[in-house]
């Protein structure tokens, strides 16, 4: 049977103000069951300007087997971190962080934390995010007045993807943002609402990350005129466009870098680092001479960028386009290299710029590993990072049959990719374990960025989750991405069931023509009802979190407000929990949602939950009843 401990969280149910300007006193409160201790005092302990500062917490009511505490904390720096002190009659000391409950004294950059920066705008929290790769998303009859590019292999639609140098990087499918348009019903129909486009500037690849400008459209995908309409009319069913960036480098190809390569003092000359006195060698993204690196140290470059009226970043957000926001492509690298680190000053100028020129924008950044650093607040509202869900998903729910694939080089292999970690394939995980680290990589951030972080089963920079998927995994991955604090995320296919072995291989052309295939209809209305869960539940959007069971083979958590909770169940091997009496008020009024699984309720409030597994199912309870303060 679960264990009770006092919880608290950045939630509306335990901060009464996730907005606040430097200088305000905010409420904060602790849920402690009833009976826990006997508890001397609870108290609050903050670290501003790194001088600790302490807060007396009182006692303000009972309700439904909890009692509640509240205590004031002023916000002294743009961060400003808290913990609780339990001090128990009998001498015992606790401290609650992000991480947990702990009888050491515990780190501050697990703390809680109120962010003093402004906020992302309200709607990131409703948000179901879709994603596009052009290339391979549909083609329009537009798409065969273009000529193919010099640098393209042109490919059917019904063509594999050719995994092995340069096919990986020059196959061209030819799809287009006419494509796109004429597919946004699709969008509507599935339930998500912002819709996420990889690169769309001219390029010499498939992916166009190496941007040979970025003051117009590639004609191939159908140039301004058509984003312009791909933006109107997306808008016109309630979703919302973001673009994708990249902070990093350029291409080879564009302007600023021919301008400058092979010629000192050329006006572009500090955009780029330059390593010998010719200008023929430079810094490039991981050694990749088609991505020269931006020098970030360049004014010059920050202006015509980021922070002029007529920059790059400007421009796109500005009418006749008005995008809704920025992916930032490898946010993580940029602006640093060696003892260089900018990181912090271009993403803090990004966020001003956005602010300026549209408020109601929102800017991710891409930092594929421990991202704890760069997400306190100051300038991403959120990331696409992988291991604070998806690589612990992974571990938990793969299955990898060893099926051979072809990696760049044209070497088979067998052993599954990884997140390009050569490790021996993917880790095998426990649900606890599952747990274990998405706490580990989330205790740091402050709950307020936790929720724009981008939540996918995978990208087009991984292989697809169900290539490897467990039989009956797939449900239940979806269903925690949907339910999970965060932004969910579907990579265009991952509704029609497509696999791939890795990051390029995935990036599949969309089987347009088979939709109503029986097993491919399941599967896209197991999608519409998950992503319909998430919309039609504001609370799982910004409610609380609560693990309430956690075993080797099932989660169990609730994600609560005021006005609902939604309880969720997760498990790979089959469920067998029982939750404690008090531990789920008002069980007994649980009203289903998903999925096939049990809840009974004994006279004395214990909660029973079972499952054949693997299995995903949520139900609706009434919302936590709070004394009055």
């Amino acid at each position: 049977m679960s264990v009770l401990f006092p919880h608290h969280d950045g939630s509306g149910l335990y901060v009464s103000n996730d907005a606040p300007v430097l200088g305000e006193t905010v409420t904060v409160r602790l849920r402690v069951p009833a009976g826990y201790g006997p508890l001397a005092a609870v108290r609050t302990r903050s670290n501003p300007d790194h001088e600790p500062e302490w807060t007396d917490a009182a006692l303000i009511g009972s309700a439904d087997g909890w009692d509640w505490w509240q205590a004031p904390v002023t916000v002294r720096n743009p961060r400003h971190g808290y913990r609780f002190v339990l001090v128990h009659e009998d001498g015992r000391v606790e401290w609650l962080n992000q991480a947990g409950i702990h009888t050491l004294e515990t780190l501050d950059a697990e703390d809680f934390a109120l962010v003093a920066n402004p906020a992302p705008p309200a709607w990131l929290r409703d948000a179901v995010m879709y994603q596009v790769f052009p290339d391979r998303f549909a083609r329009s009859a537009e798409a065969d007045q273009h000529p193919t590019p010099e640098w393209a292999i042109p490919a059917a639609w019904d063509d594999p993807v050719d995994p092995v140098m340069p096919g990986r990087t020059q196959q061209y499918y030819g799809g287009d943002i006419p494509g796109i348009i004429e597919r946004l019903d699709h969008l509507v129909d599935l339930g998500v609402n912002l819709l996420y486009l990889t690169p769309v500037f001219p390029a010499a690849s498939n992916h166009r990350y190496d941007a040979a400008g970025f003051d117009s459209i590639d004609p191939l995908l159908g140039g301004d005129e058509a984003y312009i309409r791909l933006i109107e009319q997306a808008h016109a069913r309630g979703i919302r466009v973001i673009g994708d960036l990249t902070s990093n480098h350029s291409g080879d190809r564009h302007e600023w870098f021919r301008q400058a390569l092979g010629n000192p003092g050329a006006e572009t000359e500090s955009y780029y680092y330059f390593t010998d006195a010719e200008n023929t060698r430079y810094e490039s993204w991981l050694g990749t001479p088609t991505l020269p690196k931006f020098d970030w140290a360049s004014e010059a470059l920050r202006e015509r960028f980021i922070t002029g009226d007529d920059s790059v970043v400007a421009k796109w957000l500005k009418p006749p386009y008005a995008i809704d926001g920025w992916r930032i492509d490898v946010a993580n690298m940029t602006g640093r290299l060696g003892e260089v680190d900018l990181n912090a000053d271009v993403r803090r100028l990004l966020r001003e710029t956005m602010l300026r020129i549209n408020s109601d924008a929102i800017l991710l950044g891409e930092s594929t590993n421990d991202a704890v650093s760069d997400l306190q607040g100051d300038g991403w509202h959120g990331a696409m990072t992988y291991p604070s869900f998806t690589r612990p998903l992974w571990g938990w729910l793969s299955e990898p049959t060893g099926e051979p694939y072809l990696t760049a080089e044209g070497e088979e292999r067998t052993e599954p990719w990884f997140f390009g970690q050569p490790i021996g394939g993917i880790p095998r995980y426990t649900a606890r374990e599952f747990v274990d680290a998405v706490t580990r990589f989330t205790s740091g951030i402050p709950w307020r960025v936790r929720l724009g972080n981008m939540q996918p089963l995978d990208t087009h920079d991984t292989g697809r989750f169900a290539t490897n998927a467990a039989p009956g995994a797939v449900p239940v991955a979806v269903g925690l991405s949907m339910t999970l604090p965060g932004v969910p995320v579907v990579f265009a296919g991952d509704e029609f069931g497509l696999t791939g072995a890795d990051g390029e291989s995935s990036r599949t052309p969309m089987p347009w023509s088979r939709q109503t295939e029986p097993e491919l209809a399941e599967h896209l209305a197991m999608y519409r009802e998950l992503v319909g869960l998430r919309r039609a539940h504001p609370v799982l959007g910004s409610g609380s979190l609560r693990w309430l069971h956690v075993d080797e083979e099932t989660v169990v958590f609730v994600r609560e407000g005021a006005d609902e909770s939604v309880l969720v169940l997760a498990t790979r091997g089959g469920a067998d929990a029982e939750l404690t009496p008090g531990a789920l008020p008002c069980a007994e009024r649980a009203q289903a949602l998903y999925g096939d699984a049990t809840l009974a309720v004994a006279s004395d409030g214990a909660v029973a939950l079972a499952a054949d597994g693997p299995a995903f199912a949520a139900w609706s309870l009434p919302g936590v009843r709070m004394p009055a303060a």
